[in-house]
């Protein structure tokens, strides 16, 4: 089933203005939260085809969100990207260990993310 609403979860407006600007310009519907908490309500109400996840975050942070995410019912075959700064490679095993699908460390690319999204 191809992509069409994406849920993007990121504290930062920049990196929020970014990624929607990016993704509304090639034809997707976006949904944004800015905290883990909100982005779990908002995926839950809104079904997206897909989550980009940021993981610093105050509250709940990325990695917990998609734990939530991806163990829920509702929500557990939403595919989940994380998003972040974090660039070690423990931190990638370990996001990847809480169910998302993917990761991808900022600045994002856009090429490789476009990319990344039409390979779903």
């Amino acid at each position: 089933m191809p992509v069409k609403k994406i849920l993007v979860v990121d504290d930062s407006p920049t990196e929020r203005h970014f990624l929607v600007e990016l993704l509304s310009k090639n034809g997707y519907q976006v949904v944004t939260a800015e905290s883990g908490e909100e982005g779990i309500s908002k995926a839950k109400a809104e079904l997206p085809d897909l989550v980009i996840m940021d993981v610093v975050m105050p509250g709940l942070n990325g990695y917990q969100a998609t734990r939530t995410l991806t163990r829920d019912d509702d929500t557990k075959n939403i595919p989940v990207f994380v998003c972040t700064t974090k660039s070690q490679e423990t931190d990638k095993i370990w996001g990847l260990r809480q169910g998302a699908q993917d990761y991808l460390v900022k600045p994002v690319n856009p090429e490789e993310l476009l990319a990344k999204i039409a390979a779903l």
